[in-house]
C-alpha cells in the first residue's frame, strides 16, 4: 500500500529515508555473507595396500611388468599373423582372417600398455594430495630450475629410475608396438625393387605415340609450333595393369623451333625437327605436369609450382623439383607417324625412387 506521510520505511532490514514509497516484497531480500568461504581442506588420505605391505608392492610391480611384456608378445603376434595369414586377391575370407588376427594383436598390444600405465599410477606411484596456487609463470632461471626439479620429483615418485622391471618392459613395449604398422606399410610398396619398376615402362623401340584419350596416332605434320599433345604408347591397351602403366608412360609432346632447342651431344637425335617428348610426371612428388607456356617454353606443375624449361632439356628453373623431366627419344616411321626410339633412359616420377 502506498503511504504519503513521509515516515521512514524499513524493508528487509534496510532503512530508507525517502518520500513516497511502496511496500517492499520479501522476495527482494538479499542476505549478504559476513565473510569469505572457509577452506574445506583435503579429504582424509586413504593408504593403499601397496604402501603398507612390501610383498603386495612387489606383486603390483610384477603385474605392471607382465602387462608391458604381454604387449610385446601381442605386437609380435600381430606381425606373425600378418605374415602367416596373407591376403589373397579375390578371396574375401583371407581379408577377414588377416584383419581379425592383425586387429586383435595390435589392440591387445596397445591395451596392455594402457592398462599397465594405469595400474602403475594407481598402485605404485607416490600417492598424495597437494595444492598449488595459480600464478603467472616466467621464463626465469628459477622457473627452469623448478621445472627440472619437477622431473626429478616425478622420477622419484613414479619409481621409473629404480623399478627396472617396469622401466625396461615399458621401453620394450613402446619399441615393439609400432612394428606391426611398419610391416603393414612396407607391404604396401611393391615387392620388387621400385627403382627397377620405374626404369621400365611400356615405351619401346618403334612404339607409336598416340593421342590421349582418343588413342589415334600422331603425324609429325600434325604438331604445330606451340601446340601440346597428351600422349600414351600404342601398346598401352594390351597392358594388364592399365592404370599403373599409364601413370608411368604418360608423355607431353610439343614443338619448338629447332634453333630454340639447346640439345646436349648425346641427345641430338632424341627430337624430330623441333618436336620433343617429356614425361608428364613431375620429378617432385609425381603430380601431372600439364600447364604449358607457349612463349616461354616452360612447363608448370600445378601442385607445387615446379617449372621446367623445355628449350633446355626440361631442366628445373623454379620450385621444389630436383631433376629435369625424363625425355622420351622420338623419331618418325615410314608413314610419317611419330614413334619412340626407345624407353626412357632414367626412372620417371619423384626423385626419391632413384635412391637405393
Amino acid at each position: 500500500m502506498a503511504q504519503h506521510d513521509g515516515d521512514n520505511l524499513t524493508a528487509a532490514g534496510s532503512t530508507l529515508d525517502t518520500g513516497p514509497a511502496s511496500e517492499a516484497s520479501a522476495g527482494t531480500s538479499v542476505a549478504v555473507p559476513s565473510g569469505a568461504f572457509e577452506n574445506p581442506g583435503m579429504p582424509p588420505h586413504r593408504t593403499r595396500a601397496t604402501d603398507l605391505d612390501p610383498k603386495k608392492e612387489k606383486t603390483a610391480e610384477r603385474r605392471v611388468g607382465g602387462l608391458f611384456l604381454f604387449s610385446i608378445v601381442a605386437s609380435i603376434f600381430a606381425i606373425v599373423a600378418y605374415i602367416i595369414f596373407p591376403i589373397t586377391p579375390g578371396n574375401l575370407s583371407s581379408v577377414r582372417i588377416n584383419n581379425l588376427f592383425l586387429g586383435v594383436g595390435i589392440s591387445l598390444a596397445l591395451l596392455s600398455i594402457g592398462l599397465g600405465a594405469i595400474y602403475w599410477a594407481k598402485n605404485l606411484m607416490k600417492d598424495g594430495e597437494w595444492e598449488e596456487s595459480r600464478h603467472p609463470t616466467r621464463g626465469s632461471e628459477e622457473t627452469r630450475a623448478a621445472a627440472v626439479e619437477v622431473f626429478k620429483v616425478g622420477n622419484e615418485e613414479s619409481g621409473f629410475g629404480r623399478r627396472t622391471l617396469i622401466r625396461n618392459s615399458l621401453i620394450g613395449a613402446l619399441v615393439v608396438s609400432p612394428l606391426p604398422a611398419v610391416v603393414m606399410f612396407r607391404d604396401l610398396a611393391p615387392a620388387a625393387d621400385p627403382v627397377a619398376l620405374l626404369k621400365k615402362t611400356v615405351w619401346d623401340k618403334d612404339v607409336r605415340l598416340m593421342r590421349d584419350p582418343s588413342n589415334t596416332p600422331i603425324k609429325a605434320s600434325d604438331v604445330t609450333l606451340g601446340s601440346v599433345f597428351h600422349v600414351i604408347p600404342e601398346t598401352l591397351a594390351d597392358s594388364e595393369d592399365f592404370l599403373e602403366e599409364k601413370a608411368k608412360a604418360a608423355v607431353l609432346l610439343m614443338r619448338l623451333k629447332p634453333e630454340d632447342l639447346h640439345v646436349s651431344p648425346e641427345r641430338e637425335d632424341w627430337n624430330y625437327q623441333g618436336i620433343v617428348a617429356y614425361s608428364k610426371i613431375c620429378t617432385h612428388v609425381g603430380c601431372p605436369v600439364a600447364l604449358a607456356e607457349q612463349h616461354t617454353h616452360h612447363l608448370l606443375c600445378p601442385c607445387h609450382q615446379s617449372q621446367f624449361d623445355i628449350s633446355h632439356e626440361a631442366k628445373v628453373i623454379f620450385g621444389p623439383a630436383k631433376r629435369p623431366l625424363p625425355q622420351l627419344p622420338i623419331t618418325v616411321d615410314s608413314e610419317g607417324y611419330l614413334i619412340a626410339r626407345s624407353d626412357f633412359h632414367e626412372p620417371v616420377g619423384p626423385s626419391f625412387w632413384e635412391r637405393s
